[in-house]
């Protein structure tokens, strides 16, 4: 019984809590035996909050759409309230944050019940999640490959069994390349959909959004319904949203017009497993009716390719520069407590000029009118998530092949997944196919500004053509 209890997505788990047939605490209780069971082999949640879910529970929950649910939440920027946020790095284990973020507010205000959280690679920078800190959290469809990063560790607690859905965020693809590694679907929203208040504004160049990963469309549809949004202050508000996202779920668009590309904006080797599945999906999509081309937008991707490369390592030495400068210290101190990774893109990152930054920015605004052309002709565009399938753990270690031949990697792996982070968009990957070891393989469906609705419908109609929730890992 348990298995199947722990096998419902959210709201089908909320809808046994709702009808009496399980308790929040029961539920909680089966989540955490299986937590304390797994997680050993998995080590996807690294701070455990049984005792402060136990409590939220007799305080009495909210009415909310996932009323009793047990939630994890990544360790990066979605703060809760007593318990440190570490980003996976050493320097930040004593930053005990005092409060709720706004977004961990609207979570316990949907009933959820937060009970742990889960692992990220250091400074999130990169897409595996092997952090010193805590040790690298593994694939639960192989534990020798990696789970995607940077909420490798939410979505490896998902694919685990361990919660039906948790929350995750996204400035590279932090949600959709952990969802396609370890089988799930996973939504980064339009830009400024989900605010990151109070706390933080654009993150930087707005590249971030924040939201979960789930075994099922349905649930991700009615957590953004639950939790979408700005807040005073927010630098960017997402276009309205046109009625519930869940209610879309049973709407069908006219057919869509869809784009279908294997080939990634910049030259980067694609492997052909990955190929394979979206023109696999290509040929499904077609056949439910839809107008399916195979075509790309006409943007200078190797100018992109040149501006990511130059402005990805900000991104660390950004958060280790306002560290550094909290504490009195030099920033050159500070990030030689860092893992070799880092510490090269802080070494980048510190070569960088002000106006250099601009100019990236300007680059990034330059696709982002070009994708927008694009979606103007196309309603979605099909394409990889990844260019690979799952690496084994440490493929992309510095200590180990050197830091230009580790970012060289980080960069590949963003390939299809970055242009949706600098130009706002929605962008979602799906469960599609699986290596010949049984390593997931996702394919992305990205959509205009605001059209989350859109892939919404759309993935819905894949999880019915091509269902995934009977598929765990054998652990």
């Amino acid at each position: 019984m348990t298995d199947e209890l722990l096998r419902l997505d959210g709201l089908g788990q909320a809808a046994l809590v709702a009808s009496g047939a399980i308790s929040p605490a029961e539920l909680l209780d089966a989540v955490i035996a299986r937590i304390e069971a797994l997680n050993p082999a998995i080590n996807a949640v690294i701070m455990p909050l049984y005792d402060e879910a136990r409590a939220a529970i007799a305080a009495g929950l909210p009415e909310g759409p996932f009323r009793g649910v047990p939630f994890l939440v990544k360790d990066f920027y979605c703060h809760v309230a007593g318990t440190p946020t570490t980003n996976g790095s050493k320097l930040f284990v004593g930053n005990v944050v005092d409060h709720d973020s706004e977004l961990t507010r609207r979570y316990r205000s949907a009933g959820l019940v937060i009970a742990g959280k889960t692992n990220v690679p250091e400074m999130v920078t990169i897409g595996t999640t092997e952090p010193m800190l805590y040790g690298p959290t593994r694939n639960p469809w192989h534990v020798g490959h990696s789970a995607g990063g940077s909420s490798g560790g939410a979505a490896a607690a998902v694919a685990a069994g361990f919660v039906a859905l948790a929350h995750a965020n996204d400035g590279a693809g932090s949600t959709r390349i952990p969802a396609s590694s370890c089988g799930l679907f996973g939504l980064k929203p339009s830009r400024g959909r989900i605010t990151l208040g109070p706390d933080v504004g654009e993150s930087i160049g707005g590249i971030t959004s924040e939201h979960v990963v789930t075994r099922s469309v349905r649930d991700s549809a009615a957590m953004l319904d639950a939790t979408a949004g700005s807040m005073p202050g927010d630098p960017y508000r997402a276009p309205a949203a046109q009625g519930s996202f869940l209610a879309a779920l049973a709407q069908r668009d006219r057919p869509l017009r869809i784009a279908v590309m294997d080939e990634a904006l910049f030259a980067t080797e694609v492997d052909p497993r990955c190929r394979a599945a979206v023109a696999e999906a290509a040929d499904l999509l077609g056949g439910l009716g839809h107008a399916v081309t195979w075509t790309r937008p006409a943007v200078d991707g190797e100018a992109f390719h040149r501006a990511l490369r130059r402005f990805w390592p900000l991104t660390v030495t950004r958060g280790i520069t306002a560290a550094a400068e909290a504490r009195g210290l030099a920033v050159d101190d500070l990030a030689r407590e860092l893992e070799p990774l880092n510490q090269y893109l802080v070494e980048l990152g510190r070569r960088r000029l002000a106006v250099d930054y601009i100019g990236d920015l300007v680059c990034f605004q330059t696709l982002t009118r070009g994708l927008g052309r694009f979606l103007d002709e196309y309603d979605v565009l099909l394409t990889p998530t990844l260019a690979f399938p799952p690496p084994p753990l440490g493929y992309y270690d510095a200590a180990r092949v050197g830091g230009e031949a580790a970012f060289d990697r980080v960069i590949a792996s963003f390939a299809f997944t970055a242009p949706a982070n600098v130009a706002g968009l929605p962008a979602a990957s799906v469960p599609f196919a699986a290596t010949g070891e049984g390593l997931p393989i996702g394919i992305q469906i990205t959509a205009g500004l605001g059209g989350e609705h859109v892939l919404f419908r759309l993935a819905a109609e894949i999880e019915k053509a091509r269902p995934w929730a009977h598929l765990h890992p054998k652990l």
